[in-house]
Formats: C-alpha cells, structure tokens, sequence
C-alpha cells in the first residue's frame, strides 16, 4: 500500500536544458526539504547528490566534496527518504536491464519514487557537468565537452528518482541517476552500470511540491522547446 509522501522540487527541468543555471535556493534551504535527492549547482558546477542529508558536489574532475550551504542550485528534487520497498538486485544486470525489474517490483508506475541502489557494481560509467560561463549556452551544448568516467568493482551508492513520463519537462521522465562510491571520494552522472550485488529501495512519493524562481531569466525561458525529447536525451542520456 503506497501511502502519501510528498518530493520537493526547486526549479523545472526545461528551465535547465533552456540555460537557466543561476538559483534562487540555497544548499541549506535545499536540506531542510529533504535528506536524499540530487540536481546541480550554479553555472552547472558539478552534479549533486544528497544522502543521508549530505549534499555531495561531484565536479568534472571526478572528485566528491560537502557542499556549503550557502551554495545555490538551480534545479534539485529532494526528499525524506523512507524506504517502503527493498529487494536485491540481480547480478549482471545492466542499467536498462535493472530498470526494467524495477518496473516490475513498483506498485504502479504513476507515482515518483526515489531509488537508493547500495552495493557493489562491475562497472559503473559516468559522466559531470562542468563549470559554465555567462552567456550561458543551453544545456545540450554545455554537455558536449564533458568527460566521461569509468569505475570497475566499485562499492557505492547509486540514486535517484524515477518520474512518471507525465512529468516530462518537470523532470526527467524515467530513471536520473547520480553515483558516489563508497568512500565518497568521487562520482557522477550515471549513465550506465553492471550490478555485481546491491540491494534496491524504493520510497513512493505522491505529493510534489514545487518552488520556481522568480528571476527575469525563468521569466524569458523556453519552457516548451519543439525538441524537448532531443534535449532530454541528449544531455541525460548521451549515449
């Protein structure tokens, strides 16, 4: 039985992918909603991900540091994280693979679900925005120099949200995934992975709650681009 749980989200995904990379919210205002959930930060420094009411910044170089909590973000979801669904994950399994089980164990696949993968991977691939500068281009360029990262036997914490395809252009339809390794030295985007053995969590979320900035820049963006679906996989999916 799913039972109502609310995900905050700062920002629109549109709003990202059209360039607007400044925010209104900082990192501590971002943790009082939640203590799991992930995003970016200003100028698109880096990919974030929060656990266990941490906020990790997992910059381009590879490397993961605590962010201050007097950073802005211009686009997170956040949550309490309250595992009501934990299985194990089959060995071997890719990316495409796993999403497709975890398809199978969720109770319906209208609701959000933040996803906390733990364990150990063959092989994780990744890949970190970078830094950006004003005039800030849109997304899908801002992607095209980042490096991708490749980790082997690695211990560490995939996570996330799956959103309902309905939520296209709020947030990315499908599963969006950060990685931090156990040590929580280094990270990324994932972008695919093989599980060697991990154990799966899932906590539902019915309620979302959202804040939009109130900048000139949101104001003027793009919010509903011809190539929506383009962008989206361009800059998440990259393959």
């Amino acid at each position: 039985m799913i039972v109502r749980h609310t995900i905050f989200q700062n920002s629109l995904l549109a709003a990202l992918l059209d360039g607007i990379y400044d925010g209104e919210m900082t990192i501590g205002e971002l943790l009082g909603k939640g203590n799991f959930g992930i995003g970016t930060f200003d100028a698109l420094d880096g990919e974030m991900l929060i656990l266990d009411g941490i906020c990790y910044q997992l910059r381009g170089d590879g490397t993961a540091t605590i962010a201050d909590l007097d950073q802005g973000t211009p686009f997170a979801v956040a949550t309490n994280f309250v595992p009501r669904i934990k299985v194990q994950a089959p060995r071997g399994m890719r990316r495409e693979e796993l999403s497709a089980f975890v398809d199978e164990v969720e109770p319906s696949a209208n609701y959000m679900y933040a996803v906390r993968i733990t364990g150990r991977f063959e092989s994780v691939r990744t890949r970190t925005v970078v830094k950006q500068s004003k005039p800030y281009p849109p997304m899908a360029q801002a992607v095209g120099g980042d490096k991708e990262l490749y980790f082997e036997n690695v211990e560490g914490i995939i996570g996330g949200f799956r959103t309902p395809v309905f939520e296209k252009g709020i947030s990315v339809p499908g599963c969006h995934v950060h990685f931090i390794d156990a040590a929580r030295c280094s990270g990324g985007h994932v972008l695919d992975y093989v599980v060697d053995e991990a154990t799966i969590e899932l906590c539902p979320g019915t309620d979302l709650e959202m804040r939009l900035p109130l900048t000139q820049e949101f104001e003027q963006a793009n919010l509903a681009p011809a190539d929506l679906d383009q962008q989206l996989h361009t800059t998440e999916v990259k393959k």
